[in-house]
């Protein structure tokens, strides 16, 4: 049976984009803070980016794991209150001096030794609370550990470049010396995802008690260097060498000419299919810890994916691969009852995929900023939006709603102008949150820079570029109670007032 959201609305929020005193937004006192103005705004869902440790290139959607919390996340002001730090130390690093983006060069250099100083402390304090945490969730963290510690052993380099073959190909008798002679870094490795899972547990009941549930966002694809493909290549297309045979991309699109070649590695589908999709039913029970509903990247890769030759340089040579449909729908649905998906269907849409889409029964997504294309068929506007679906302003992909009002073709402009009754571009941005509130999708979400109005600087990403993204703070003050109530009035007037978290 189709399970709806009630009208409800919510906000597009990384955690990284936090206000913090050292550098990147934190499980702490601003995140409560946030959840605070979400209620008062009368918002029922904080949307977040994927909280998993990043690599190279800094995305959430490249992850060192798909279980692991990104230690960065770790609020250093929770553990000086803790007693594992103490001000002075933490004040003596420099955490960059933009406080309106993130330095990850700097979160790099210093941030894991702070928090070694923490585990220094902290592991002897919480040894009992650390060890039963290890024992819960052994499935994966003790390989993570081993494969972080490996990382720092090896220089950072990826896993495919370390030079001993029995641990680049995840021998058995290699990785038990490893584990004896790295058993320290291991620990530490471990420790700092106790911590990370402590204070996500504290915010996640302190939402919870706001009445304000999460919504969580799962890339459907790994990176390649990750403890996934590392520990369980059984699970990817790879050679003798576990080396990539094909990898994963989308043809040429909205955003990109050449495609998006995102080099990720392909799913053994036949074989987790053998497997009764276990490693996903894993991954999602992990998120499922973390998130009430979950939005999963990508849907359309299970029903068909652009699988492109390894070692390619644009995505354009790929070629259309079907996936396995319904068939891991069925099993995730069935396996994880107590959350909710929402899947993200954006780009071209086949009959197959058309079909796929109505068969899991799960909401899809409406884009507004794409309702305004002039190249395409004005049959996209808010009031066609069916109640089972997602109205975002725009995603995390798209420019916030200043920005794109500024660099938008002036047809786009144009026809969004008509459209919601404009003379002119002065207040546009209200102008279209208000459409998508208005709409008849159950839930609607903007991100946070398009409720503050702000437009160059405050990208999250731009798809097909490298550098420069996911990094943008918002000013300390920004989110204060005259914002929360013009939000809330305008979710009181479209109805989308929140609803007890039962009820949902």
């Amino acid at each position: 049976m189709k399970k709806e959201m009630k009208r409800s609305s919510g906000i597009l929020m990384p955690i990284f984009s936090l206000p913090s005193n050292w550098g990147i937004g934190t499980l702490g006192e601003a995140a409560y803070s946030f959840v605070d103005f979400l209620a008062e705004a009368g918002q029922s869902w904080w949307q977040m980016l994927p909280v998993g440790p990043t690599g190279y290139g800094d995305s959430p959607y490249q992850s060192y794991s798909s279980f692991a919390g990104n230690p960065y996340l770790i609020d250093l002001d929770l553990l000086i209150r803790d007693g594992l730090l103490k001000e002075e130390e933490v004040a003596a690093y420099d955490w960059g001096q933009d406080p309106e983006h993130v330095d990850y060069g700097k979160m790099f250099e210093n941030r894991r030794k702070i928090l070694h100083k923490a585990y220094l402390r902290g592991i002897q304090k919480y040894r009992g609370e650390f060890g039963r945490f290890y024992r819960e969730q052994e499935g994966w963290l003790g390989e993570y550990a081993l494969f972080m510690a490996l990382k720092e052993h090896y220089g950072f380099k990826a896993w495919t470049e370390w030079p001993d073959e029995g641990i680049r190909l995840h021998k058995k008798d290699s990785l038990d010396i490893c584990r004896f002679v790295l058993r320290e870094s291991m620990e530490f490795y471990a420790f700092l995802q106790y911590l990370f899972f402590t204070q996500w547990e504290s915010l996640r009941e302190y939402a919870r008690s706001k009445g304000i549930s999460l919504i969580g966002d799962i890339p459907i694809y790994v990176a390649l260097d990750s403890a996934d493909v590392w520990s369980d290549p059984e699970w990817f297309l790879l050679d003798s060498d576990n080396r990539p045979v094909w990898v994963a991309g989308v043809p040429p699109d909205y955003f990109t000419a050449d495609g998006q070649l995102w080099g990720n590695p392909l799913y053994n589908w036949p074989a987790m299919e053998q497997n009764g999709y276990s490693w996903w039913v894993r991954r999602m029970k992990g998120a499922a810890r973390l998130f009430d509903v979950i939005r999963i990247d990508h849907f359309r890769g299970f029903e068909a994916y652009w699988a492109v030759p390894a070692g390619a340089t644009t995505a354009k040579g790929g070629q259309w691969v079907e996936g396995p449909g319904m068939k891991v729908i069925r099993v995730l649905k069935e396996a994880c009852p107590e959350i909710d998906f929402i899947a993200e269907d954006l780009g071209y849409i086949t009959e197959e995929l058309q079909a796929f889409l109505e068969a899991s029964e799960l909401p899809g997504m409406k884009v507004l900023e794409f309702a305004f294309d002039s190249r395409e068929a004005a049959d996209y506007n808010p009031d066609t939006y069916p109640s089972h679906s997602v109205c975002y302003a725009g995603t995390h992909d798209n420019p916030p709603l200043a920005l794109w009002k500024e660099e938008a073709d002036p047809a786009d402009i144009q026809l969004a102008l008509d459209y919601l009754g404009l003379e002119s571009k002065e207040g546009l941005e209200w102008a279209m949150l208000q459409a998508g509130m208005r709409s008849a999708s159950n839930l609607f979400v903007a991100q946070m820079q398009d409720y503050l109005e702000l437009g160059a600087g405050s990208r999250l990403n731009q798809p097909g570029k490298m550098g420069g993204f996911w990094s943008w703070r918002m000013k300390a003050g920004a989110a204060d109670g005259k914002l929360a109530e013009k939000i809330a009035a305008l979710t009181r007037e479209t109805g989308r007032n929140p609803t007890p978290r039962q009820e949902r």
